[in-house]
């Protein structure tokens, strides 16, 4: 019997919904799954056929040492998804090589450590006047290494001291900070997360906004979200399949993720544009879409046998 691991995390204990789902999926398919910490010493990674990343949500503050226990799994047993999506995928600048790639992103902005943040915040506000783009009216400050929306925070015009400040504590914690404007039809209509297993479309959900005015920088990544079940439109498909493509040509994949969630938001234009690409630890929403943990499973099956 094929005997897999969901690699969790200790703070992760109780959030992570898509775990029961799966495990009994597991079972009924005759496959052993456990849940495992990944920090946890005493686990020994080489008797399982397969470690699955789930949720090691604490990742994002012990980067180097999550991508050196990556490295050691690896080496042991199957890592899904592989090493180098989940070092390529880690970080929020994957968004620059997907947009030169032709894939529609929400316009991202990046300020480095030993960076001054306030005029760095201008410059990102006078861009969008400078280029004719749409003026940026709201906007999001969110670590470039960060999972949900943990240390995100949504601004106004007005509120750049308040940013700054935001900036400089992530700058000062040597984390890499992502500026991206805060585009309203989320408001309205949310994100569209589509699911794919094994290169194929399974299911996707609303996701409601999380980000409020005026509101504060969450401090864990499990801040429980407002979730649907919904159809996405085929310009989202299209996009999903686009950012697959594009992802598959730039980290030269040989076979298709097992898993990928692509979070779409739609533009003042109406049109889809990539928000984030989540090949490492994703919800994957199983209790929002019927037999979708079975599906999983026969790609996981797949993937011990192949």
């Amino acid at each position: 019997m094929p005997t897999i691991a969901l690699a969790t995390a200790v703070a992760s204990t109780g959030h992570d919904a898509d775990l029961p789902p799966l495990l009994q999926a597991c079972a009924a398919a005759g496959m052993g799954a456990e849940v495992r910490a990944w920090d946890d010493q005493t686990v020994s990674w080489s008797r399982f056929d397969a470690v699955l990343l789930r949720s090691p949500w604490d990742y994002t503050e012990r980067l180097a040492e999550f991508l050196q226990w990556c490295t050691h799994v690896s080496a042991q047993s199957m890592l899904l998804n592989p090493l180098p999506v989940v070092r390529w995928n880690t970080d929020k600048h994957y968004l620059l090589q997907l947009a030169a790639q032709g894939v529609a992103v929400v316009p991202s902005t990046f300020v480095e450590p030993g960076m001054q943040p306030l005029p760095a915040l201008d410059a990102f506000l006078a861009g969008s006047e400078a280029t004719g783009a749409a003026v940026v009216d709201q906007f999001v400050v969110k670590p470039a290494v960060g999972a949900g929306s943990c240390d995100a925070r949504r601004y106004a015009r007005g509120q750049e001291s308040a940013a700054a400040n935001h900036i400089a504590r992530l700058l000062d914690a040597g984390r890499s900070v992502l500026l991206q404007p805060y585009l309203p039809a989320i408001d309205r209509d949310g994100e569209t997360a589509l699911v794919h297993f094994n290169g194929s479309f399974s299911h996707a959900v609303r996701k409601a906004p999380l980000l409020q005015p005026d509101g504060v920088a969450t401090s864990h990544v499990a801040t429980p979200d407002v979730i649907t079940a919904r159809t996405p439109a085929a310009d989202e498909l299209a996009l999903a399949a686009l950012v697959l493509d594009a992802t598959s040509a730039l980290l030269d994949l040989a076979a298709p993720l097992s898993y990928a969630r692509v979070d779409l938001i739609r533009d003042t234009d109406g049109a889809p544009r990539l928000l984030e690409l989540e090949l490492c630890e994703p919800a994957l929403f199983f209790d929002h879409a019927p037999g979708s943990a079975e599906r999983f499973v026969r790609v996981l099956r797949d993937a011990l046998a192949g």
